[in-house]
């Protein structure tokens, strides 16, 4: 698809995918992706373009949460540097391990591990004022689970935030807050790092990702404020439903692709 064609994309049509994405950026920690790839496509984008440009607009918008929910001290800096070292690297074998691992077992597996964390969000309530203590074994395993972040983001074609924000609150103790603005500081060396291989493959329209990036960056702090003002179960349900939707996505996906190779 050219610049020309997608330079026909309505203006309108662009800042309401950001608006959506900003504030559920805002709300769960995560980076948009799951909405604003399937809106686009929507819009007749291709698939890869709609993925790339995607990882683009996330990145102001990660850096604006990251600091709406830093300032009242909801980043775990620390925690967020591990991991996202982990991430590059898992990320990496991510992508060398699509061409080479069996993908209905991958597919069937991390959807059963949707639903279990979908589960678990309604019969495991953070506290609000739990922080991730960190020590050299937690400073490993947030690396480990960086690379597991990553490693499942590359074979999944899912955000890290989807993954990251439960892990966080289960197993690190972190509340809700601090999860979800580790996660978005922790997105912003991936979604760099992404950028600049999108833009030299030509997977990237800048004129989209900055009309969703400026519209998402705007209503981003609306997004944390609300997080804030809701209970941690209110949180927990929240995302368990983003969960499901991410999963209803991941199904179609699954189903087209099957389809398009019996074809």
């Amino acid at each position: 698809m050219t610049v020309e064609q997608t330079a026909r994309r309505p203006l309108l049509a662009l800042i309401g995918i950001g608006i959506i994405a900003g504030y559920l950026s805002g709300l769960f920690g995560v980076g948009g992706g799951v909405v604003v790839v399937p809106l686009l496509m929507l819009l007749g984008v291709d698939q890869r373009l709609a993925a790339g440009t995607s990882t683009t607009a996330i990145l102001p918008t990660a850096i604006v949460g990251a600091i709406s929910y830093g300032v009242t001290g909801h980043v775990d800096w620390i925690a967020a540097a591990l991991i996202a070292i982990g991430v590059v690297v898992g990320a990496q074998i991510g992508t060398w391990l699509l061409a080479r691992l069996p993908r209905d077992i991958l597919f069937w597996s991390f959807l059963a591990f949707l639903v279990v964390v979908g589960v678990s969000l309604w019969l495991v309530v953070p506290q609000r004022d739990a922080v991730i203590g960190i020590d050299v074994l937690t400073g490993v395993l947030l690396v480990a689970v960086g690379v597991l972040t990553g490693v499942l983001s590359g074979l999944m074609g899912v955000g890290g935030g989807i993954i990251l924000v439960p892990i966080l609150m289960f197993f690190f103790g972190a509340s809700d807050l601090v999860a979800k603005g580790t996660s978005l500081a922790m997105m912003v060396p991936g979604s760099i790092s992404g950028t600049v291989g999108n833009l030299r493959r030509g997977n990237v329209d800048l004129r989209m990702a900055a009309a969703i990036g400026i519209a998402a960056c705007i209503v981003s702090p609306l997004g944390t404020l609300t997080a804030q003002a809701i209970t941690p179960f209110a949180s927990n349900v929240a995302f368990s439903l983003l969960l499901a939707f991410a999963a209803w996505q991941l199904v179609q996906k699954h189903l087209k692709a099957r389809r398009a190779a019996g074809a």
